[in-house]
């Protein structure tokens, strides 16, 4: 759905027949006065809901207590819309995350901060974060600098397609690991 800068599409999208008379909506002052004119009030109305729904939602966060510290978290590419990785974060790497702009989760197996990429190169800069209708889940839209998001040397994660036959390889390996890592 497309939404646009001009009349009631500012809030929302329409068919091509918006006016009450059945005309169709130009969207310019002056040529459906009655629509237009309903048309504002609907849009203040809209921003009156959208600045108390700012408040609410500047201390809406994640529900860490919930889920035992860690929250589970997924990125996504904000551009292509592919999952790129399923890790966690304690309530430290989210602040962190939303003072840098960048994405910081927790590792569970090393128990501490993992700012990601910071020792491949291939951070993540985010974009949009989003949180569940339950709060223990996080989405963080990204933008992937570098090649890959997997430790593995893949662009993405999930990597390894299951199939009947078995396991396939859909991604290529754009890094090796024991190169970058070193370990």
């Amino acid at each position: 759905m497309e939404m646009f800068s001009i009349g009631v599409r500012l809030i929302f999208p329409f068919s091509s027949v918006d006016c009450r008379k059945g005309e169709p909506f130009c969207g310019l002052p002056g040529q459906c006065e009655e629509d237009f004119e309903r048309t504002g009030r609907l849009f203040q109305e809209q921003e009156k809901r959208e600045k108390m729904s700012e408040k609410k939602d500047s201390v809406l966060e994640p529900d860490f207590a919930k889920c035992g510290g860690l929250v589970t978290t997924i990125a996504q590419d904000a551009e292509t819309g592919k999952v790129l990785m399923l890790a966690y974060m304690n309530e430290e790497s989210y602040r962190e995350t939303l003072a840098t702009g960048r994405a910081v989760y927790f590792s569970r197996s090393r128990q501490k901060l993992w700012r990601k990429g910071e020792e491949s190169g291939n951070v993540q800069l985010v974009r949009e974060i989003f949180i569940d209708c339950d709060r223990d889940a996080i989405l963080l839209k990204v933008e992937q600098i570098g090649k890959a998001a997997c430790h593995e040397g893949y662009e993405s994660c999930f990597f390894r397609k299951i199939t009947p036959e078995g396991v396939e390889i859909v991604g290529e390996r754009v890094f090796d690991p024991q190169e970058v890592y070193k370990k």
